[in-house]
């Protein structure tokens, strides 16, 4: 370059920065170790941007990388977390400003450490382990409580005093364990799996106060966890204090904040529960109370209804509605007898006026041949023939002494 240019052949500033971007992008990847003083990630951006900073030297670099790349530890890395970035350098030629696209982002130190705690979360969750549906529910009142925690520790000493502080009459089956080191997490898994087996013990509590990241990761083991999971009885997790939640809190039937907590939790109180059977037994007394009283004032309206105070009023009424149809029935039934029996004195004259015999009384004769018909003509009749005449007083047999001339008789009438 300094062969190339000259005070009276100066290079332009563009041709420098584009002879900067090449000689850069000849670097090539690399891995680069910073602290991360910036983080800038904008909602529904593809694109993520940190500032890397080297505390030593002063120096700082912007560092872009897609959303896909940072989403692998965004649950670990925060603003002041040391990294380590695999990246390409890049230069903008139009502003001048060197830069680096990272393809890969790993934690330094405990930032590793809680990168790999969440791939395992994330996996043990994919399987299934901390859905809510399959966790247990803890008795009302257990009468032997399993207590996996440190010899003469201040969890043993609260969760037993807590809990016989509520529950005088609970009884535990206590396996003192190491809960951090080397052996923690075997001895942590055989007592759980003693426990389990044990026929009386009907909740077991894993506890242990609070500490580092690094005292309390026995407690985030795949088998501890899986041993937990495939667990018959409930298992209570009261590990640490409030923040602290290794993966046993996920995965266990109940997570307690303390081991204080836990107790309290496990078993119920003694005073607060005879305080609801008072109050249970109060409010059904009242309830039933006011059903007597509004049953008793359902009755009282039922009896003040005049059909039931007097129901012999209504059959007052209904007897002298009975009386005067029965009266009525009287006077229509002796008017349709009297009005007969005076039809029937007129049809009993008429009848007697209209009888053969009243005409008989008044002297005439009834003649009647042989054969008992009746003579209504005079030619029905011969001479000498012998006829039987009936009267008004009785009848006597009479002789046609000649015939009578009909045209006579007719002119007669």
């Amino acid at each position: 370059m300094a062969n190339s240019s000259s005070p009276e052949a100066p290079l332009p500033v563009g041709k420098v920065s584009a002879l900067i971007g090449g000689w850069i992008d000849r670097l090539g990847a690399v891995w680069v170790e910073g602290q991360i003083t910036q983080l800038s990630r904008r909602p529904g951006a593809g694109v993520v941007f940190l500032t890397l900073r080297d505390p030593q030297a002063d120096v700082s670099l912007t560092v872009t990388c897609f959303r896909s790349v940072f989403d692998q530890v965004a649950d670990v890395v925060q603003e002041g977390a040391r990294v380590v970035v695999h990246a390409k350098p890049e230069w903008y030629a139009a502003r001048g400003q060197l830069s680096l696209r990272a393809a890969e982002i790993r934690p330094v130190g405990l930032g590793e450490l809680l990168a790999r705690l969440e791939q395992l979360k994330r996996r043990l969750a994919a399987e299934g382990l901390f859905a809510e549906g399959r966790k247990q529910r803890l008795p009302f009142l257990p009468q032997c409580v399993g207590l996996v925690t440190g010899r003469g520790s201040a969890a043993e000493r609260d969760v037993l005093e807590n809990a016989r502080r509520r529950w005088p009459a609970v009884r535990f089956e206590v396996r003192n364990v190491p809960v951090q080191g080397v052996s923690a997490v075997e001895r942590v898994s055989a007592a759980v799996r003693e426990l389990d087996e044990h026929p009386e013990v009907d909740v077991i509590i894993v506890a242990r106060g609070g500490g580092s990241v690094e005292d309390l990761l026995p407690f985030s083991d795949e088998g501890l966890v899986r041993l937990v999971a495939a667990a018959r009885t409930p298992v209570v997790s009261a590990i640490g204090h409030e923040p602290d939640q290794p993966l046993l809190d996920f995965v266990a039937d109940l997570r307690a904040s303390t081991p204080t907590d836990a107790a309290k939790r496990v078993v119920p109180d003694v005073g607060e529960e005879l305080a609801k059977v008072r109050q249970l037994r109060d409010r059904a007394r009242r309830h039933v109370r006011a059903r007597v009283e509004r049953e008793q004032h359902g009755l009282d309206g039922l009896r003040s209804r005049p059909s039931v105070a007097a129901p012999h009023r209504m059959l007052d009424g209904r007897h002298q509605e009975v009386e005067g149809l029965l009266e009525r029935a009287r006077r229509t039934l002796r008017h349709r007898l009297d009005h007969a029996q005076s039809d029937l004195g007129h049809t009993l004259a008429r009848v007697v006026a209209l009888s053969p015999a009243a005409t008989l009384e008044r002297g005439y004769a009834v003649l009647q041949r042989a054969d008992g018909s009746v003579v209504t003509d005079p030619a029905q009749v011969a001479a000498g023939e012998g006829l039987h005449a009936r009267v008004a007083g009785g009848g006597f047999d009479v002789a046609v002494a000649a015939a009578a001339d009909r045209a006579a008789n007719q002119r007669e009438r």
